[in-house]
């Protein structure tokens, strides 16, 4: 018999977590031989720690994380796969958008021999405006990263033992976890699904955390950024020189002034905006650096729960 890990980030969750609970209960624990549920508390200002304990009071496979403060979804996916112990492990966001019953499906496809299954969405039935952004996200991660990355994107997955092993000596911050699972190359499929609306709660995914997410997609498994400076910087120094070569000739040709003050303005502050910028994706190159060169954990467990009897 196999046991299944079912990984559960927590940020201010209190109103989804036993819904959940009851959710699992009724479409996927009764069809699992073996299996284990780990909460893990990112921080969260509410309730949820509470929650999460009584719902370990009533299955003693459920297991309580607690990390020392809020390190974000990357690092609480990595903490709660570091206790697991399981032979597999799937990821499971809180917010009830995602069918439950989906993990059967990615469970089975495991059984088959697949050492990562994603969850992809194949629609999503939320705001247009969030979803244009978010597809704008995946098909750029598609063009600069991962050509398998799915159309619709995916946050939830199950991943082998050997999967979880590798994940764990990565220990990667400022990073993606989803782009790590699927660059370690494993055999892989992929099942389909409906994202639904958001029923209970707020989301905490704010828009700092999404521009994050992108520079972190981009910086840590591409290097497009550097190549596009480098690129600009060309077609700048290309066009200087073609203007000079004009400016020459008109002079030495017909004799005309060299006027144009304000047009030169404008070429010298879009040359300083376009250093600036360069400057600022180099230092975020050189701060990742000196951040993975510090060797600070990326999370720091607080304590672990768990019903015993």
């Amino acid at each position: 018999m196999s046991m299944l890990s079912i990984i559960v980030p927590v940020y201010f969750n209190e109103d989804t977590l036993e819904d959940l609970y009851e959710d699992l209960s009724k479409k996927v624990l009764p069809v699992l031989d073996e299996y284990e549920i780990v909460f893990v508390d990112d921080g969260s200002g509410d309730s949820s720690w509470e929650v999460m304990n009584r719902i370990a009071q009533k299955d003693r496979n459920v297991r309580c994380v607690r990390l020392s403060r809020n390190f974000g979804e990357h690092a609480a996916l990595l903490a709660g796969l570091s206790v697991c112990k399981g032979d597999c492990a799937v990821t499971k966001q809180a917010d009830l958008q995602e069918d439950s019953a989906i993990i059967i499906q990615m469970y089975q496809s495991w059984q088959a021999g697949n050492k990562v299954v994603l969850a992809a969405r194949k629609a999503r039935k939320e705001n247009p405006v969030y979803v244009f952004m978010a597809n704008m996200y995946y098909g750029m991660i598609r063009k600069a990263v991962n050509k398998n990355m799915p159309s619709g994107g995916c946050d939830c997955y199950l991943i082998d033992r050997k999967v979880i092993e590798v994940l764990k000596l990565l220990d990667e911050k400022n990073s993606s976890l989803t782009l790590q699972v699927m660059w370690s190359g494993f055999q892989t499929d992929i099942i389909w699904f409906t994202r639904q609306e958001r029923e209970k709660g707020k989301g905490r995914w704010t828009m700092a955390k999404k521009i994050k997410l992108v520079m972190d997609s981009l910086m840590s498994f591409s290097y497009a950024p550097i190549r596009i400076v480098s690129w600009i910087g060309v077609i700048f120094s290309l066009a200087a020189l073609l203007m000079l070569i004009s400016v020459l000739v008109e002079y030495f040709t017909k004799g005309a002034p060299v006027l144009g003050w304000s047009s030169l303005m404008c070429v010298l502050l879009l040359g300083f905006g376009v250093v600036i910028v360069t400057l600022g994706i180099l230092g975020e190159y050189i701060w990742r650096t000196l951040d993975a060169s510090r060797q600070r954990p990326p999370f720091i467990i607080d304590e672990i729960k768990e019903n015993k009897e």
